[in-house]
């Protein structure tokens, strides 16, 4: 981002993840609990980068071991005589799907917990910034009534 810029900024989807990284805006005048806030989201966002990019990752490999199986089963090879991908139908893949989601149940279920407990401690920290931002311009206020 521009030197200029006081705003987050948010790239394209990583390659990987499949997640829009976000590269955080420091304030100069950034105050501990903003800082704490800061860091809490950008731990968020690595670990959300982290689990997603190493979930697809398993996915992608074990949907082509699933496909290869099942066309090696038919006795059908991964491409046709022109060169083009052999797919499987929806129900052979629902199937692939139903197994997958299975499988991982726990890594998903996990995931949503940490997730919840990140979120919910980001939105306790936004609460207190928002407080001490508005304590900090009522102080101001006052101070400039009183000049």
């Amino acid at each position: 981002p521009p030197a200029h810029s006081h705003n987050d900024w948010i790239g394209p989807p990583d390659k990987h993840s499949n997640l829009r990284p976000v590269i955080f805006y420091v304030s100069p005048e950034e105050s501990p609990l903003e800082r704490r806030l800061r860091e809490a989201r950008q731990e968020a966002q690595a670990c959300n980068q982290s689990f997603w990019a190493r979930h697809n990752r398993a996915f992608h490999q074990e949907k082509e071991e699933f496909i290869y199986s099942r066309l090696k089963a038919k006795g059908l090879e991964m491409r046709d005589e022109t060169g083009q991908k052999v797919t499987l139908n929806a129900e052979e893949m629902a199937d692939f799907y139903k197994d997958f989601l299975r499988k991982n149940f726990r890594k998903h279920m996990q995931y949503n917990r940490d997730w919840y407990k990140r979120n919910f401690t980001i939105t306790f920290l936004m609460g207190q910034v928002a407080l001490a931002r508005a304590l900090r311009w009522l102080r101001w206020k006052k101070k400039n009534v009183e000049h």
